[in-house]
């Protein structure tokens, strides 16, 4: 197979952590173009990995007709504008989580991959998770029975990341615990549960913790020291109900609680049996057999589920085939998580399927 020749647009920590190793490892992609609005970034990522040209104007990227598929890897506020302008230059696309601020922006990427027919993927890296995978074969199955209720934590003690940064200003992130992290714990339950039509969505968010920035007292700060004179309009809390065709979703997530206790982990309550996944890592299968309550913990190899997504992204641009992490299912929590924030915003349920 000829090689897919792939841009990097955002060459930050996702980029460096995951897409920039991964492509370069695959044998079947090559990394033209690294580019970032800050130069040295770009031209570390040339360093660094020996390969490609350091830019700083995307629209370098767009005029080049050799670059076949390019990684988004920018902040959240220039999602929409970037795909899409790379979509309607020809380019397939893979686009780091959220697809985008709100909901009506990732629509609009929808219709621009629908209008191009090139590939649009979000990175909902847990797709191609293997713990991820086998819980959603158990669920087909029928090992579980129906799903009736999913519970999704995601809950740190002190762990606003950058406040005052990127991170908590609404107009770049859109959102703050809730589409940064409540991304992957909602798209990881409609996955393995066959991702189930969304009807209802009941939800508070909290803005509190965080507001006093010079007083603000953490534990860790993993996106950078606190900026004293910085924005915090997001929300550090979120909970909420969320009524599907399949099983309710409860949702509990924080970046900052008064709870010196870190829960990432994910529950599927069957009717047969259930399972609790440690976010990122194993989980537990909790049944009845002979007569007898048990619980056991699965071995199997692990991969890099980031290497995998790239990997799998790459194939489908010589393939064509309409991955998991395509915009069409990426674009049903993107709606969830709108509704999150309107029933937060208006204090009523949101209906969004009678």
């Amino acid at each position: 197979m000829k090689p897919v020749v792939v841009a990097v647009i955002g060459c930050g920590s996702i980029a460096n952590l995951a897409h920039i190793p991964s492509y370069v490892k695959n044998e079947n992609a090559v990394v033209k173009y690294f580019c970032d609005i800050i130069p040295e970034r770009a031209e570390k990522a040339v360093a660094e990995y020996g390969c490609g040209t350091a830019i700083t104007d995307y629209h370098d990227i767009l005029n080049d007709p050799e670059v076949e598929a390019v990684s988004v890897c920018t902040p959240n506020n220039v999602h929409k504008e970037i795909s899409i302008a790379c979509l309607r230059a020809g380019k397939h696309v893979l686009c780091e989580k959220p697809a985008a601020r709100i909901y009506e922006e990732a629509l609009e990427m929808q219709q621009a991959q629908h209008e191009t027919g090139k590939i649009l993927n979000i990175g909902v890296v847990n797709r191609f998770n293997c713990a991820v995978n086998r819980i959603r074969e158990y669920i087909q199955s029928g090992e579980l029975g129906d799903i009736l209720q999913t519970y999704v934590s995601f809950r740190c003690h002190r762990n606003i990341p950058g406040l005052g940064g990127a991170f908590t200003t609404k107009a770049i992130a859109g959102g703050g615990v809730l589409i940064d992290w409540g991304v992957h714990f909602l798209d990881i339950v409609m996955y393995c549960c066959g991702d189930p039509t969304p009807k209802t969505v009941s939800a508070e968010i909290f803005s509190k913790l965080g507001r006093d920035i010079p007083n603000y007292v953490y534990e860790s700060m993993w996106a950078g020291p606190p900026v004293l004179d910085g924005t915090y309009d997001v929300e550090e809390m979120v909970t909420g109900m969320i009524r599907t065709s399949g099983p309710t979703i409860t949702v509990n997530g924080a970046w900052a609680q008064n709870i010196f206790e870190n829960e990432m982990y994910i529950d599927f309550i069957g009717e047969k049996a259930g399972i609790r996944l440690q976010y990122g890592g194993d989980f537990t299968l909790y049944s009845v057999k002979d007569g007898k309550l048990v619980s056991e913990k699965p071995a199997f190899a692990e991969e890099n589920h980031f290497e995998t997504e790239i990997n799998r992204f790459v194939d489908c641009v010589r393939s064509g085939e309409k991955l998991a992490s395509h915009i069409d299912t990426a674009i049903i929590t993107a709606r969830m998580m709108q509704a999150i924030y309107d029933s937060a915003e208006t204090h009523r349920e949101i209906v969004l399927e009678g």
